[in-house]
């Protein structure tokens, strides 16, 4: 599943606290949800209509029958997964609720497979409708073939066991035929001279078998009236009617394949130019797909290359870059492709080779390309490369996959400090990713110790004439390929305990930003995030008051701010700690507030000042009414509540204004300000 995929949840639950704990558990598992809930059946049919769900998780001891529920999701007409959640599994009622129309069965007691059934079911539903749009774009490029097959001037005809099914005008003029009736059942090999039958048939039959055969061949054609003409014949599977066929197309001319080689190719490299390479890969992962293995994509650049082209000069850069491209293309099989993807990014496919194979290939191209001495102009330099690749097989025969995936081992492999190699490989994911953890925590723990963090802030925006500057503070860590954004790292330093002191580090150099900004006569609040650790400390919060002191602040310059989810699994642990932070002068706020079930009932135990609309509404805003109500209806009551809102994630001025009309208090995101260094 997609990492940005919102799965929308319809929770036919009896119990509001069972729901959200499914939903803080998805959403711990970095599942994004947009949930509702429903226990009678006329609130059943208005969440259908206002949430269109993907998924129904049903409990059947809720108050609806599994009858009612499939009998209202049928007339709601949308596909939709209907999972039921039970707290045991017993053979007879699972057996009853599959019968029933239920999909999937989900375990209330094991969060590991409850989480798998609801993945499992929304792929499914999304495959359901990728398909039904990919039948619909079928049918409707099947129309547009057959009318571009009549309109072309190639002599095209589709063959079925050796016998024309169709033909195009240009083929019957090309034959010398007045109608089509006149070809109706003849055999296609009445069309080919004496001397190239045999050979003609064999081919025929070997691509009706599927055979390995060549997709073309010259010959002697035979028109109606006894002549002869010089032709290649081209042959592709097609279906016709439902049924498989072969396509064969008749050319009097062909053209240069010197020509169309020379065309193909990169001229700076000479390797394959981005188009044939991209065609290369779809041809290779459509052979994956009928079960062929042993090949390999990867993706291969030499580090550090703005800053050789810097140093050896821009018009030295294509003499460098063919000569990389060489020492890559000597090492090639016969089998094997080369192309160039990108600038400086080389495309290598290699067939058919084992795992020993592929990573003796690349150790070796590596070292080629350590020990070697390139010239560029009057200078020599070494160079030295990264590699990242994947592994092809029927799990990933999918081009934009299989690019994605050699593309991230690629930015791994130089995350890494250059020089080395990634290789994608499910069956080795779990030793990979051990691998990575173990480096990442490394330079955690350095950067801990060596003041390797840095701060932004985005500056976050008042439309109600707020007084002062708001921004947000932001985390990243220098790496060794530069600056690396949290999400690559805190899911490490919160497995390994390291959280607590991160946000110490952060918060402390946030005070000591905000003590300088006051003795600019600066009026600045900062919203820094707080980690559950952190939140659990007993020790953190007399060290954050002693900080505070000593800087000499006034009270609501720091808030500190948490996710919803989050603060939902910890309540009580939340409340104490909020009410004690208050207490000394700080503020609260709330991230991804409204994803929850009832977020402003989560407000009766937890005083938040802020309230930070979850970035999922945010999205493509204009375009969805429903949301800008949504949004709203959040404001409105906030207001009531005398607590202020922030939208986050704001990217046009139209949204800015929409936001403006739904009495938003703060707006924040890039279409406003890019993040800045915090100095």
């Amino acid at each position: 599943m997609k990492k940005d995929s919102v799965i929308k949840i319809l929770f036919v639950e009896k119990s509001v606290e069972d729901a959200e704990q499914i939903i803080s558990l998805l959403r711990n598992a970095g599942i994004a949800v947009r949930p509702a809930r429903a226990t009678q059946a006329d609130q059943m049919q208005a969440a259908l209509d206002e949430l269109e769900p993907d998924v129904v998780l049903f409990d059947p001891a809720a108050g609806l029958e599994l009858r009612e529920v499939v009998h209202l999701l049928d007339a709601h007409g949308r596909d939709v997964a209907l999972v039921a959640l039970v707290n045991q599994l017993d053979t007879q009622s699972v057996a009853e609720m599959f019968v029933g129309g239920v999909r999937g069965t989900a375990l209330r007691t094991q969060p590991k497979q409850l989480i798998a059934v609801l993945q499992r079911e929304f792929d499914a539903l999304h495959t359901r409708r990728q398909v039904r749009l990919l039948e619909a774009a079928l049918r409707e490029s099947e129309r547009r073939c057959d009318a571009l097959l009549d309109s072309s001037t190639d002599a095209i005809a589709y063959v079925h066991e050796g016998m024309h099914v169709r033909a195009n005008r240009a083929y019957l003029e090309t034959f010398g035929y007045d109608d089509f009736e006149d070809l109706l059942g003849l055999p296609v090999l009445d069309m080919i001279g004496t001397a190239d039958a045999e050979t003609f048939k064999n081919l025929l039959r070997a691509h009706s078998r599927k055979e390995k055969a060549p997709s073309q061949q010259e010959l002697q054609a035979r028109r109606a009236d006894g002549g002869t003409f010089k032709a290649t014949v081209e042959f592709a599977s097609a279906t016709f009617e439902g049924e498989p066929c072969l396509q064969i197309v008749f050319r009097r001319q062909q053209v240069d394949q010197a020509l169309i080689e020379q065309l193909q190719r990169d001229p700076v490299t000479g390797l394959l130019n981005r188009a044939r390479t991209l065609e290369y890969i779809d041809e290779a992962v459509a052979a994956a797909a009928k079960g062929k293995k042993g090949q390999t994509l990867l993706l291969i650049e030499p580090d550090n290359w703005q800053t050789i082209v810097a140093g050896i000069g821009l018009g030295q850069a294509d003499e460098l870059l063919a000569a990389f491209a060489g020492r890559v293309s000597a090492l090639l099989g016969e089998t094997d492709m080369a192309g160039l993807l990108a600038e400086h990014t080389i495309g290598v496919m290699l067939d058919t080779r084992s795992d020993e194979g592929i990573k003796q290939w690349i150790n070796g191209l590596l070292q080629a390309v350590a020990s070697e001495i390139f010239d560029a102009g009057t200078r020599s330099i070494t160079v030295a490369a990264s590699i990242g690749g994947s592994l092809l097989g029927e799990k990933n025969a999918n081009a934009e996959l299989l690019l994605n995936q050699a593309s991230q081992a690629l930015r791994n492999a130089q995350s890494q400090g250059g020089g080395r190699m990634e290789l994608h490989d499910p069956a080795a994911r779990e030793k990979a990713e051990e691998e990575r953890e173990r480096y990442w925590l490394q330079l955690l723990k350095q950067a801990l110790e060596q003041n390797n963090f840095v701060l932004y802030h985005q500056h976050t925006v008042s439309l109600q004439d707020a007084e002062g500057e708001y921004s947000e503070v932001l985390l990243r860590m220098n790496g060794p390929q530069g600056e690396v954004l949290p999400g690559f790292f805190m899911p490490i330093a919160e497995k390994h305990q390291l959280t607590p002191a991160i946000d110490r580090w952060v918060i402390n150099r946030a005070i000591e930003v905000l003590k300088a900004r006051d003795g600019q006569g600066i009026q600045t609040t900062f919203f820094v995030k707080l980690t559950a650790d952190s939140m659990q400390d007993a020790a953190f919060l007399p060290w954050l008051e002693d900080r505070l002191k000593r800087a000499a602040l006034r009270q609501g310059q720091l808030v500190l701010e948490m996710t919803e989810s989050k603060v939902v699994t910890l309540l009580r642990p939340a409340q104490e700690f909020i009410q004690r932070w208050k207490k000394m002068g700080g503020r609260f706020a709330l991230e991804q507030f409204g994803s929850g079930l009832n977020s402003f009932q989560l407000l009766a135990h937890i005083d938040a000042d802020y309230l930070k609309i979850d970035r999922t509404y945010m999205n493509q805003l204009p375009q969805h009414p429903e949301n800008q109500k949504k949004i709203g209806e959040i404001c409105a009551q906030a207001h009531e509540m005398k607590r202020l809102t922030v939208a986050e994630w704001v990217e046009d001025a139209t949204s800015t204004s929409l936001l403006f009309a739904c009495g938003v208090d703060f707006v924040q995101g890039n279409f406003l300000q890019e993040p800045q260094r915090l100095l």
